[in-house]
C-alpha cells in the first residue's frame, strides 16, 4: 500500500554473517519491528485525527454555502468519469424539456494527467483536477483548497471523483454528504467481501456498465446478496452509462438528497 497515507507495511528481514560466526538478531528483529509497527500506527491516527479535523471544516463550509458535495470512489476503469459526463448530458436534457436541473462542478483526483478534467470542461462544466503523483487517495486538506477555487452557488452539487482505489480512499473523509461507490460488472462478484470497508462505508452503491451483463459469466444475485450482508442500509442502483439504463433514477437519488442538504427548509441542522 501507500506510504504516503501511513498504511505502508514493511516485511523486510535481514540476516548476515562475519568470519568463523554468525549472529542471530531475531530477538531484537522482534523489538525493532514492535517499535515499527506502533510508529507506524500512531502516524496513521495522527494523519487520519488531522484529516478528520479538516472534513469537518469542509463540511461546515459547504453547509453554509448549501453545496452538496458528492464522494464518487470505485476501483480504476468502474466508469466514474464515463457516469458524470453522461448525467451532465442527461440533465442538459432535462434542462431543455423544462424539466428540473441542479448546477455542477467537478473535482478530478488522479495520480498523473488532466484527461478526466479535460473531459469535464469540454461539457462546459467547471472542473479542478487534482494529481496525486504517488498518493493513493484524495484529502480534506486537496479538497478544501480545490473547493474554494471552484464557482459555487446554492444547490449546486460538486462531484468528487476520487483515485481508482478500493483500499485507502475508503478512509479519508472529505467532507462530503454522500459516498457512492461504483461496483462495475466487470469486476466479479465477490468484490464487496474483498474490500468490506469501502462498501460499509457507502451510502449509495452504483452496479455500472450493466449493458455488459449478457456477455459476462456474473452472477447479479449473488453480487447484490454481498453488498446487502456488508452494507444492509446501502441504496443500490444498476446503471448502464453507455445505453442510459438507471440514470434517471440516479438523477432522482441525487435530487432527493440534494433537497435535504441545500433546501434551508428540509435541513435538519438548519
Amino acid at each position: 500500500m501507500c506510504i504516503d497515507c501511513g498504511c505502508t507495511s514493511s516485511n523486510e528481514s535481514h540476516s548476515h554473517e562475519h568470519d568463523g560466526h554468525s549472529h542471530d538478531h531475531r530477538n531484537h528483529s522482534t523489538s525493532s519491528n514492535l517499535h515499527s509497527t506502533t510508529r507506524r500506527i500512531s502516524l496513521e491516527q495522527d494523519v487520519l485525527a488531522a484529516n478528520n479535523r479538516l472534513a469537518a471544516e469542509n463540511r461546515r463550509f459547504f453547509q453554509e454555502k448549501r453545496i452538496l458535495p458528492l464522494n464518487i470512489l470505485s476501483s480504476p476503469g468502474t466508469g466514474k468519469t464515463t457516469l458524470i459526463e453522461q448525467t451532465v448530458l442527461a440533465l442538459e436534457r432535462r434542462s431543455r424539456a423544462g424539466s428540473q436541473s441542479f448546477p455542477l462542478a467537478v473535482i478530478e483526483g488522479d495520480q498523473a494527467t488532466s484527461r478526466d478534467s479535460d473531459r469535464i470542461r469540454q461539457l462546459g462544466i467547471p472542473a479542478i483536477q487534482i494529481n496525486t503523483g504517488k498518493g493513493c487517495h484524495l484529502d480534506a486538506h486537496q479538497i478544501g483548497h480545490a473547493s474554494r477555487d471552484l464557482p459555487l452557488s446554492p444547490g449546486l452539487v460538486l462531484f468528487i471523483e476520487n483515485i481508482g482505489n478500493l483500499v485507502c480512499p475508503a478512509l479519508f473523509d472529505l467532507g462530503e454528504s454522500a459516498r457512492v461507490v461504483l461496483f462495475s460488472v466487470t469486476e466479479g462478484e465477490d468484490k464487496p467481501i474483498k474490500y468490506p470497508q469501502m462498501f460499509q462505508l457507502a451510502d449509495l452503491v452504483l452496479m455500472t456498465k450493466t449493458d455488459l451483463l449478457p456477455h459476462l459469466d456474473f452472477d447479479r444475485e449473488m453480487a447484490l446478496n454481498y453488498i446487502r450482508a456488508i452494507n444492509p442500509e446501502a441504496t443500490i442502483l444498476e446503471v448502464s452509462a453507455k445505453s442510459g439504463a438507471g440514470l434517471e433514477k440516479w438523477i432522482e437519488w441525487i435530487f432527493s438528497l440534494e433537497k435535504r442538504v441545500c433546501d434551508p427548509v428540509m435541513r435538519t441542522d438548519a
